[in-house]
């Protein structure tokens, strides 16, 4: 393959994406800055179910957590019977709206930070971290979690798994098991 080929491939693949980008759907638009602020967005482009349903968790997470539209975010990208596997939440929309509506009432500056996400078929997968949702204190390192979302043909989520650990600070870099543990490496959480 020459240079000259390479080249025409990767201004054919940017034209192709700036184009899709301009197809957009309206809720992918409100997904977009949180999108433009994750490290990894991994998606098939080709793949319409999966781009859509990244928007909508992205859309699902900016209205719920750091828009404080908790209740009528969860109404638009949830289904009714939403099974929540959280123990501390129950099933359904109305629960997690009234949750996350409740988080913001006690702590108001709560918000989370998408840092990876990603989407194959029905389920999207997304790291995150939840800051000053147990606190008010501005140097809250907050809970990082993994949270697996499976999707319906509309673009809905269905089911909903997670995994949550309290994020430490170079003083204390697993305050899940014990004070002062040190790091054990360089490397950060995100």
């Amino acid at each position: 393959m020459t240079i000259n080929n390479t080249l025409r491939r990767g201004f054919l693949a940017a034209a192709l994406t700036l184009s899709a980008a301009m197809l957009v759907p309206p809720q992918a638009a409100q997904a977009k800055d949180t999108k433009a602020k994750a490290d990894l967005v991994l998606v098939d482009p080709h793949d319409k179910h999966a781009v859509r349903n990244i928007n909508n968790v992205l859309t699902l997470y900016e209205m719920m957590i750091n828009e404080n539209k908790a209740e009528e975010g969860t109404a638009k990208f949830l289904v009714s019977g939403y099974v929540q596997h959280n123990p501390l939440i129950a099933d359904g929309s109305v629960a997690l709206g009234k949750y996350f509506a409740g988080v913001k009432s006690a702590h108001p500056t709560a918000h989370v930070d998408v840092h990876k996400i990603i989407a194959v078929g029905d389920y999207v997968f997304a790291h995150v971290n939840f800051r000053n949702l147990l606190t008010d204190d501005p140097n809250d390192t907050g809970v990082a979690g993994v949270d697996i979302y499976k999707m319906n043909a509309e673009g809905k989520a269905v089911e909903h798994w997670d995994t949550l650990q309290l994020v430490g600070n170079p003083k204390n870099s697993a305050p899940w098991v014990a004070p002062n543990v040190p790091p054990a490496n360089s490397n950060k959480m995100f």
